[in-house]
């Protein structure tokens, strides 16, 4: 076992790298632009009634500010095959929706095909936590894909679920 002191940045990534976790991707069309992050702090299960999720965003960043403005906002819990996606989605690029593939609803949200589960949601609340901001969205409607398995983000690299033993 390995003790880490929590004393620098990069000390408390690697030992937060140590938690698996999915990767969504959160995007909607705001003014007739694609819109997007992705964030690996996603939750579900926030509360049932109403139905609420949530996922951190850095205060620094850039998309958030404009995709807040959004009637509504899709999460696409990204796919194993979706590596490429998920890392152009991830970049601070201007141009980063170019050569992913996506649908739009009605409402503006974005889903991003291949995704193992796909939400829409509405802004529920924004909350102040550190050098982050916590953010609340209502379930709005949800479709789950079970042919597909999710990316798994565990020490800083992509993993995938296994296939279930037999028993």
């Amino acid at each position: 076992m390995t003790t880490l002191a929590v004393t620098e940045s990069l000390d408390l990534k690697e030992v937060f790298s140590k938690f698996p976790t999915g990767v969504a991707a959160i995007s909607s069309m705001v003014q007739g632009v694609p819109k997007g992050l992705v964030a690996s702090s996603f939750t579900v299960g926030v509360s049932m009634d109403p139905p609420l999720v949530s996922f951190s965003v850095q205060h620094t960043s850039s998309t958030w500010p404009v995709l807040r403005n959004a009637e509504r906002i899709g999460v696409s819990i990204l796919g194993s095959e979706q590596q490429e996606t998920c890392l152009r989605m991830a970049s601070r690029r201007a141009d980063k929706f170019d050569d992913i593939l996506y649908r739009v609803n009605d409402n503006g949200a974005i889903i991003v095909p291949g995704c193992s589960l796909w939400l829409e949601c509405s802004i529920f609340a924004e909350l102040p936590a550190g050098d982050h901001s916590v953010i609340l969205l209502k379930v709005e409607s949800a479709q789950a894909y079970s042919d597909k398995s999710p990316i798994i983000l565990h020490e800083s690299l992509f993993k995938f679920l296994e296939a279930p033993l037999a028993i």
